[in-house]
């Protein structure tokens, strides 16, 4: 059996800590351990060329706020990956399409060079000639785009073989089937505060079970 290629995913950001907080964690963090994924966060400004490290700049046109660079961008991604072909550079942005299950499962099989903007946002020419993609995790603002990046690679990194332990985990999750929410979930006690577990479950009967959970499984 040949094996498995590990799954790469950098961060460009200007907050490298951010990632690594959060990746050395729980599922990411016992994944990389077993080398089935990287994740690293590269600082931006080790591409800059000024003495002050600068990543952004005045907006053409004028207006409030600071937007980040195209050239340090470019360079940065250049460096990151390098040879590499099964690899998808993904631009964070309000503007782009809203990530899904579906888009999780289908980036499972590459590399990932994620792209965070701050203060404005990025020169749009970044999204335009450098990344191939660009997702939005909600139809919301925040203060950059490392939440975002962490959520995909999240929900990608789920989807690459032995990260989680059983395939059945995620064959019944939500989105799994596009618009469908798993069905509801219950453990010990069977009663508490006389709210009670559905007897269904507790029946032992398998076939009234799925049915109950085929039932319960909403549409989002």
């Amino acid at each position: 059996m040949p094996k498995q290629r590990l799954r790469r995913y950098d961060v460009l950001t200007i907050f490298p800590a951010m990632i690594s907080a959060y990746a050395s964690e729980s599922i990411l963090g016992r994944a990389q351990e077993k080398k089935l994924i990287s994740i690293t966060g590269h600082d931006l400004r080790d591409w800059a060329e000024d003495k002050h490290r600068r990543v952004d700049d005045t907006p053409y046109g004028g207006g409030p706020g600071m937007v980040m660079k195209v050239d340090v961008f470019d360079k940065a991604v250049k460096k990151v990956k390098g040879k590499r072909s099964m690899v998808k550079v993904i631009v964070t942005s309000a503007s782009g399409k809203k990530f899904t299950q579906m888009d999780a499962i289908r980036l499972a099989e590459f590399d990932l060079i994620f792209l965070c903007g701050r203060y404005e946002g990025i020169d749009a020419r970044v999204e335009e000639n450098i990344s191939d993609e660009a997702f939005s995790v909600g139809d919301y603002v925040l203060t950059g785009g490392e939440l975002p990046a962490l959520t995909m690679i999240d929900a990608v990194a789920r989807n690459v073989p032995g990260v989680l332990g059983a395939k059945e985990s995620l064959a019944e999750e939500s989105h799994t089937e596009e618009g469908v929410l798993e069905y509801p979930q219950y453990t010990k006690p069977a009663v508490y505060k006389k709210w009670e577990v559905p007897e269904v479950l507790m029946s032992g009967d398998h076939k009234k079970i799925a049915e109950w959970r085929k039932d319960r499984s909403r549409k989002a």
